[in-house]
This record gives structure tokens, sequence and C-alpha cells, in this order.
């Protein structure tokens, strides 16, 4: 599955080489959990994340992006301010993959046909889907594989400031949070037939987690002739 999305990917890139502009890049930084497991705290990377994107400008306000993004999710109750937590003392990593598409906005209007610096802040939303492993805990707190894996289905939201840098190159950093329409990344609700007897925590919130980094991008293509679109 997570092949397919990478070939429409990959499929995407190509497309849009004859279209009007559009960018190429890299994202690096930090990724964080917020769930059932671990901290609560909204901005606090602890594991590494690193991606790629694209991005199709059609017009100096808004774009197409697909991203794909490959980290670790960590929960270590003994980070949490919830002595509840502290004293359970749970702990889980899972790696994910996650794929992102949807629109960014800019507040400002961001054309780099135009000479000279210039910058703006922007909003990024749109689908997520991210694949991670199956497990739960055992009543000791250790943690057992289903030795299956499920596709997570979420909305990004995030909030940066980009920059041109160069005449081709683009430097951003940005704030994203992922609300996922799963419980089960950190393994507090089974995916399998041990769900009712593992479950814990709060089952009617899902899970959450953060990307928090940068991403620069070369952009490059003919002088646009922007739609309506």
């Amino acid at each position: 599955m997570r092949y397919f999305f990478l070939f429409l990917l990959g499929t995407f890139i190509i497309n849009t080489a004859d279209a009007q502009i559009y960018e190429v890049g890299i994202f690096a930084g930090g990724s964080n959990f917020i769930g059932d497991v671990g901290s609560s705290k909204y901005i606090a990377p602890n594991q590494p994340a690193f991606g790629a994107l694209v991005k199709w400008n059609r017009s100096p306000r808004h774009s197409f992006r697909a991203s794909v993004i490959f980290t670790d999710l960590k929960g270590v109750d003994g980070k949490s301010d919830d002595a509840r937590r502290v004293e359970r003392g749970y702990e889980f990593n899972t790696s994910i993959i996650e794929i992102s598409a949807g629109m960014e906005f800019t507040f400002l209007d961001f054309d780099l046909h135009t000479s000279g610096m210039k910058g703006t802040p922007y909003l990024y939303s749109g689908i997520s889907v991210a694949n991670h492993d199956n497990f739960y805990f055992s009543e000791t707190g250790q943690i057992i594989s289903e030795n299956t894996n499920s596709w997570a289905f979420g909305i990004p939201m995030a909030l940066g400031y980009k920059t041109n840098i160069s005449n081709h190159l683009i430097l951003a950093g940005e704030i994203g949070a992922r609300y996922t329409f799963s419980d089960e990344l950190d393994g507090s609700v089974p995916d399998g037939e041990f769900r009712e007897q593992y479950s814990f925590g709060n089952t009617n919130n899902n899970d959450w987690y953060m990307f928090t980094g940068f991403t620069l991008t070369y952009t490059f293509g003919r002088r646009p002739c922007y739609c309506n679109f």
C-alpha cells in the first residue's frame, strides 16, 4: 500500500514538470506524540523526522502540496506531568510513514518572479495517512506485537513562515499538528481480538502527533500565467 502512494507522489512530480512553476525539496525536524501514553505537551519533539515534498504553485497565494515523511513516534509515561502515568510507566516507540496532500495558503503574495527578498506566513491543511504497526500492552506493561499494520487517516494543520534565500531556494519553518481518526497508534486500543481486554485510556479522544521543523525547496519552471483557480 505504501509503495502505491509513493508511486502516486512520483507521478505527481513528473506530471507537473511542464506546469507553470513548482517546487521539490526536503523536510527535516522532529516529531512528538500526544495520546494515552507519554507526555501531553503539544510541542516537544523527541524523535527525528525526515521527508520529501513537492508543491505546485497555482497563484501567488495558494499551492497544491504533497509530502512523504518518515519518523518514529515515541511515548514515555515517565516524561508526563500526570502522576498516574508516571506511576504506570508505559513506553512505546513505533515507526510510521506519512503521506499527506492538500493546499497551502499564504497570508501575503509570494510571487517568485518578482525581484528581491520576500517572505510570508502560511497555512497548510488537507488529508494525511500514516502507516503504523499494531501492538498492545500486557498486564505487566510489556509491548505485545499483533504482527499487523494499519493506516491511520488524519487532518494535517500546519502554520509556518517561508522566505526565498536565493533565486531558486526557499527556506521555511513550520509547526504542524496531525489529528488522526484513530486511537490505535499508542497501543491503547488493540486492533484485533484483544481490544476489549487490553484497551485503556480515554477512548473518546483520538491520537495526535506533531511535526516541527524546516523545509528547503528548489523552485523552477517557466514564468507562470496564473489561472483563476
